[in-house]
């Protein structure tokens, strides 16, 4: 239930990111071939939306492993060593991401002070997008950790 319902929510952030930055860069676009001028809080509503996109987008490419790999690189290692690294990589990478989400915690809380140039918002808004990359990234890597711990098992 829990599994389905953070993928849920990770779906509807990246569209609704997603037809946000499509919506700004519209008006932004309608704005430079007509004579409304163009409002000075798309450039960063724009940015806002893209990082959004792509922290909500980054969990979901780790759950559906859509990152890269370096098979060919990865192929010359021997087999004993090939699943030796299998079994590392990903805790060593959940280890970094794990302290991103704790370090981005505190990122969020020094930005809630500041105010956003164009818009006025508090940045811990366009901070807290690294939490939930930091954090989505790490819960599906524990997910594929567990995976693999069961397959070896088996």
């Amino acid at each position: 239930m829990l599994h389905k319902s953070i993928g849920r929510i990770l779906k509807i952030g990246v569209l609704l990111s997603t037809w946000g930055l499509i919506a700004t860069v519209l008006l932004q676009i309608l704005c430079r071939f007509t004579p409304i001028a163009t409002p000075s809080w798309t450039e960063e509503a724009s940015r806002l939306f893209f990082i959004y996109a792509m922290s909500f987008g980054a969990g979901l490419a780790m759950k559906n492993e859509y990152y890269v790999h370096l098979d060919m690189f990865f192929s010359q290692f021997p087999v004993k060593m090939q699943r030796m690294l299998v079994k590392i990589i990903p805790v060593v990478v959940l280890f970094l991401f794990v302290l991103m989400a704790i370090y981005s915690i505190q990122f969020v809380v020094l930005g809630i002070p500041e105010k956003s140039p164009s818009m006025g918002f508090n940045m811990g808004v366009a901070f807290f997008s690294m939490f939930i990359m930091a954090a989505s990234i790490s819960y599906y890597l524990w997910k594929r950790i567990q995976r693999n711990y069961k397959n070896s098992k088996a």
